[in-house]
């Protein structure tokens, strides 16, 4: 199995402006390296965590997902990040994963923050997605997703390898943000990758980043500048995934 090589792209969010957000992405995508397999966007990468869903929402054939397919083509690799998408009149935090021949797959945000008023303005997703890339099973996730652990529970008839979470996550609430990544790792044996934002929101909703990748043994091996936009890439290791969990097999005794 080959490793997986994968850049995240820690950013701040023009509010509400999709036309900058794209072109402050694109620019950013330019300087990713070209062996990447995988560039990974923050949550509401194109609005920042807008509830102004009726106003800002596009369709799966609307320039977002275009421009998704576009720059996976342009870089030859997969991209994914979550955008504020319309369908059958119902409004959904959807992640896209698109791949460099313009397939794709979506997931819905499952865990919509009551507290931030998101369970008012979108549908929640009742579908986990775990994509098979380049023999890796990968299955991303979104935010608030994090603090529920037995949605992102690895499972024997679903398993994966990679665990993925986009955020908008405040820097009042990292030290949890910090805590839940490792743990996710450690009990799903399985490498993560976090990829928040930077900068401040309208309602002056303060990000700090904090955006990592963890080890299945729950051991952060790439980290962000704190507070600071940055493009990152990081190598996963499969061998030695496997090697671990067949030295230590705690996914046998699972529930």
């Amino acid at each position: 199995m080959n490793n997986l090589k994968i850049s995240f792209i820690q950013s701040d969010l023009q509010w509400e402006n999709k036309t900058a957000n794209l072109k402050s992405f694109s620019e950013k995508i330019e300087k990713v390296p070209n062996d990447t397999d995988l560039i990974i966007l923050p949550e509401m990468f194109t609005t920042g965590f807008s509830m102004n869903a009726a106003f800002l929402a596009e369709t799966m054939e609307g320039e977002t997902v275009n421009w998704m397919k576009n720059n996976a083509k342009q870089k030859n690799c997969a991209i994914t990040g979550s955008f504020i998408c319309e369908e059958n009149g119902k409004y959904y935090n959807r992640l896209v994963w698109m791949n460099a021949d313009g397939t794709y797959e979506t997931y819905d945000k499952r865990h919509l923050f009551s507290m931030g008023d998101e369970n008012n303005h979108y549908t929640p997703g009742n579908k986990r997605l775990v994509v098979t890339y380049k023999g890796w099973r990968i299955c991303p996730m979104i935010c608030y997703d994090l603090r529920f652990p037995v949605w992102s529970r690895n499972t024997k008839n679903n398993p994966f390898d990679l665990l993925i979470y986009l955020a908008n996550w405040p820097d009042v609430r990292m030290g949890p943000w910090n805590k839940l990544l490792c743990a996710r790792a450690i009990e799903n044996q399985c490498y993560v990758a976090a990829v928040n934002r930077v900068g401040n929101d309208i309602s002056d909703t303060y990000y700090s980043g904090h955006s990592k990748v963890i080890d299945p043994k729950g051991e952060i091996i790439c980290e962000s500048e704190t507070a600071k936009e940055g493009i990152y890439y990081q190598e996963l290791n499969y061998q030695e995934l496997e090697s671990f969990r067949l030295k230590f097999p705690v996914l046998n005794d699972m529930d």
